[in-house]
């Protein structure tokens, strides 16, 4: 067994110790040059470090097993890993041979402005509220970005952030339609995942692997009702308001009347007009069994 090991930001080969048990596995540190140089990769890491390797991940197609240090960790949140002790676990069934790797869905977002250029996320891209949000919560120190960053970035805006035009149109799914009229929008979401924001549930329904996104908007609402509704994110419930409109789709077109940052992971991706997408199965995860 050949391991490759990835350490995100404020980790460390210390961090690797509880994993080398079995002295037969070879470890390698970076990522290997082709998927012939490793039989699985460890990313010690948040949602950022993954997100910055997903196009070497997909293209080598390697085993790959989330160690959950970073200071968002959505993605392993979705997975069930919700500490390191849960990745030594899996970590070692895997090297026995007791479990295998899993193929997953992953986001793809293709800007228009750079038609050939294809940008992929694991959990959740957004735009409106949510980049504002992602855009001052990466601007604070990490320890804080870990504990509540995302929360105190959000809560500043509730009160002053416009609503935008937007004019979604979707392909696929539970609902083929096509918004003839941009529409008011305090955020727009798209998910492959439940979770964003270090534990929001903006797509209660996400499954990352059923081959569609969840897309979730939120239309105009005053301060009070959006600061009311923002807690119950957490739980899933902010779809029983009427104020959200919540769908599956295999494609989006998103458009506004002014460009917006969209977000994808914590992190700038492009600004609309964008396509958002699936790509089914791109990437094999090493995970509990379902």
């Amino acid at each position: 067994m050949r391991a490759a090991v990835i350490f995100g930001l404020g980790t460390s080969p210390a961090d690797l110790r509880p994993f080398q048990t079995d002295s037969r596995t070879e470890w390698l540190e970076g990522l290997p040059a082709a998927s012939s140089d490793a039989d699985a990769i460890l990313i010690f890491g948040g949602d950022g470090t993954i997100h910055r390797h997903l196009p070497a991940l997909v293209r080598l197609q390697l085993p790959v097993l989330i160690v959950p240090v970073g200071s968002g960790n959505d993605f392993a949140r979705a997975l069930k890993l919700r500490s390191m002790r849960d990745s030594v676990r899996l970590w070692r069934d895997f090297e026995a041979g007791k479990i295998q790797a899993r193929a997953i869905d992953l986001g793809v977002i293709v800007a228009s402005a750079s038609p050939e250029r294809t940008h992929y996320f694991c959990c959740v891209a957004g735009c409106g509220l949510d980049s504002a949000a992602a855009r001052r919560a990466n601007q604070m120190p990490r320890w804080l970005r870990g504990h509540g960053g995302y929360v105190l970035a959000v809560l500043p805006l509730l009160r002053k952030l416009p609503a935008f035009a937007m004019r979604l149109t979707q392909d696929g799914g539970n609902e083929n339609h096509r918004d003839e009229a941009a529409k008011p929008t305090l955020l727009a979401a798209f998910a492959n995942t439940q979770f964003y924001g270090d534990g929001m549930r903006i797509a209660p329904e996400a499954d990352f692997a059923d081959g569609k996104l969840d897309v979730c908007r939120i239309s105009t609402l005053n301060p009070f009702h959006l600061l009311c509704m923002f807690f119950t994110v957490y739980f899933g419930q902010h779809r029983l308001s009427s104020k959200v409109e919540y769908s599956k789709a295999e494609r989006v077109r998103v458009e506004t009347e002014t460009p917006i940052e969209i977000y994808a992971d914590g992190e700038f991706v492009c600004e609309t007009p964008a396509e958002i997408s699936i790509a089914a199965g791109a990437l094999p995860v090493i995970c509990p069994l379902r």
